[in-house]
């Protein structure tokens, strides 16, 4: 059955043109784009949470030298800025404002890091339609160019054939544009559910009291562990 299959959905193809053709390349990067996202998302363990009121509840009782072991060797956007929140908030000479800045300014690169490449899947999802009903107009544009070289010898099977052929590009479009826009929906739910969670974990660190200070080493242990946790693609 698959190799009877097979023939037919190569004569498909052929016949829907270089846009079938242009389709096919823009699903195959919809699929690349979705895996590669789906193995950064996990490998960061952006939807491990148990750790986070661990390290809450020791900033809010003062202890940052605990806090900061448990946020600095957990991967992932949350503990990466949480751990930078944790030692830079430790310098005298770091103003409040200044400090608020350093972390907005870590928490912008990592939020950013998760959402690249989706503006790819935007694309397609916007892209494959139209693609898809070009094809369709070009190829009821053949379809009449047939009935008017028939003159008066006009067969219906021509037209009707042309037509199908002319709405299988239309037809592969939206099966293109359907998934990848239904996966863009559902990374960038999770990318704000993160962008949530960093932004309140932020702010009670931030605004819990400093009554036990990490030791230097702790601090320069928290500084290098970060560079060696997975980090987004």
């Amino acid at each position: 059955m698959e190799s009877a299959l097979a023939p037919q959905v190569l004569e498909l193809l052929a016949r829907g043109g270089w846009v079938m053709g242009v389709l096919l390349l823009l699903s195959l990067a919809a699929v690349s784009i979705i895996l590669v996202k789906l193995y950064q998302f996990t490998r960061l363990r952006i939807w491990s949470r148990d750790w986070l009121e661990n390290v809450l509840s020791s900033a809010r009782s003062g202890d940052t030298a605990r806090a900061l072991s448990v946020s600095s060797q957990r991967p992932g956007p949350i503990a990466h800025v949480l751990t930078i929140a944790l030692t830079e908030r430790q310098r005298d000479d770091l103003s409040a404002e200044a400090l608020r800045e350093e972390v907005q300014r870590a928490g912008d690169a990592e939020i950013g890091a998760l959402e690249s490449n989706l503006r790819g899947l935007e694309v397609i999802g916007s892209l494959a339609p139209l693609l898809g009903l070009l094809g369709t107009v070009l190829g009821m544009i053949r379809a009449f160019m047939r009935l008017e070289e028939a003159g008066a010898r006009v067969d219906p099977s021509l037209l009707s054939g042309g037509i199908w052929e002319a709405l299988l590009t239309t037809a592969v479009g939206i099966a293109v544009a359907v998934p990848a826009m239904a996966a863009l929906a559902w990374f960038e739910s999770q990318v704000d559910g993160v962008r949530r969670t960093m932004s309140d974990a932020v702010t009670r660190v931030l605004n819990a009291p400093v009554s036990e200070r990490a030791s230097d080493e702790e601090v320069e242990q928290a500084r290098l562990r970060p560079a060696g946790t997975p980090r987004a693609l």
